[in-house]
């Protein structure tokens, strides 16, 4: 454990970002599932609005400093592809 105060301090510190992070990462995941989901439908509607809700999440989480902002990047353009390859197929 942590020895002096401000070693206390910095503890407390990253324990209240480490649980907002996980909050922001999590609401990520399910955003990015959902989107997922949605591609896989034939409904166009659901689909845009699933994959422009999860590049908002991805977005939002990088400025943050959740996620790396190239991270975010890559799997906003992976969504928008797969996006794109249904609606080709429909």
């Amino acid at each position: 454990m942590a020895n002096t105060k401000s070693a206390e301090k910095r503890y407390r510190q990253s324990e209240k970002r480490r649980a907002r992070n996980v909050t922001v990462r999590t609401e990520v995941k399910t955003a990015v599932k959902s989107a997922r989901e949605a591609i896989g439908t034939k409904d166009t509607a659901k689909k845009t609005d699933a994959v422009k809700a999860a590049s908002k999440a991805l977005n939002k989480a990088a400025s943050k400093g959740v996620l790396h902002k190239r991270t975010a990047s890559r799997r906003i353009s992976r969504l928008a592809k797969a996006a794109a390859k249904s609606a080709r197929q429909a």
